[in-house]
């Protein structure tokens, strides 16, 4: 199966005109929602395979919603492991978070960070891994309310982590918008992840609704601080695959392609400066 790499982009039906033939060289890996592309056959599907014989994909899912008290969805489960055997991609990742409760609704809502929550989560990510039988993906979520918490945010993900055996897709932008919305520091978060568990991470812009009240959209430029919190995590951790997300507002590509490109220069100057800090520590 093809690894990830280096920097991404979402790969979206209506950029299709300016994506192929031949995609963008300056984009190392591209993300899909399986959602999007499983159902579809003819000449999206044609395209597909044209694009994934080209680079590496990965996924990002929208329904799995793997806090809910529903019962998971194994034939959608079932269905998302044939995607991601077909078209050779070794990763699924999802959101920590749920969006079915006796129905599906149309938001990411945040799982209540108990013990309670912890055992629920961890019993339906096992159930997962065993079907698509790869690790799970769960990105840490902007949420803006924290019902019944018994613990902070930090704990409930490493422990979700160590507990399940799944891995983590580290989304920089929600660590901002999280820390300004619940007044914690972004950095002390990053640095107690487990470096580990860090397979990929995603970088995206936010809408400033006050001060003290950032939304997570995906419809703008990533800011310069959040560019330095992405800086701040490649030093803590290593360098890991990251990803632009721009979900509305797209710009003209020359423009998305413009950010992808300082991801880039941000992971080649931490790179160096990684092994510089070795060298000296080994001399």
């Amino acid at each position: 199966m093809k690894n990830i790499n280096g920097a991404g982009l979402g790969f979206r039906r209506e950029m299709l005109k300016e994506l192929l033939p031949t995609l963008p060289s300056e984009v190392d890996f591209w993300e899909v929602a399986p959602e999007n592309w499983i159902p579809l056959g003819g000449k999206y599907q044609k395209q597909f395979q044209q694009a994934s014989s080209q680079a590496s994909f990965t996924t990002h899912g929208l329904s799995l919603s793997i806090g809910s008290s529903d019962k998971l969805d194994v034939e959608f489960i079932k269905t998302v492991k044939q995607f991601l055997d077909t078209n050779d991609i070794a990763l699924y990742s999802e959101h920590l978070s749920f969006c079915s409760g006796n129905g599906h609704m149309y938001d990411l809502m945040p799982i209540p960070f108990t013990e309670e929550a912890i055992t629920h989560v961890v019993s339906r990510i096992r159930q997962v891994q065993d079907i698509i039988e790869r690790p799970l993906v769960l990105e840490n979520v902007s949420y803006y309310i924290a019902p019944g918490q018994e613990m902070d945010e930090l704990e409930f993900t490493t422990n979700i982590l160590r507990e399940s055996g799944c891995q983590m897709l580290l989304d920089v932008n929600n660590v901002y918008v999280n820390s300004i919305n619940h007044k914690y520091d972004a950095k002390t978060f990053i640095n107690g992840l487990p470096s580990d568990k860090i397979v990929y991470g995603h970088i995206a812009g936010h809408y400033d609704e006050a001060e003290d009240l950032k939304v997570d959209t995906h419809g703008a430029d990533v800011i310069e601080p959040v560019w330095e919190l992405l800086e701040y995590a490649y030093l803590s951790h290593g360098v890991f695959p990251t990803l632009l997300e721009r979900d509305f507002n797209i710009p003209p590509l020359s423009e998305l392609l413009a950010e992808v490109q300082k991801i880039k220069h941000i992971q080649s100057r931490c790179t160096a400066s990684r092994s510089s800090d070795i060298k000296g520590s080994v001399a």
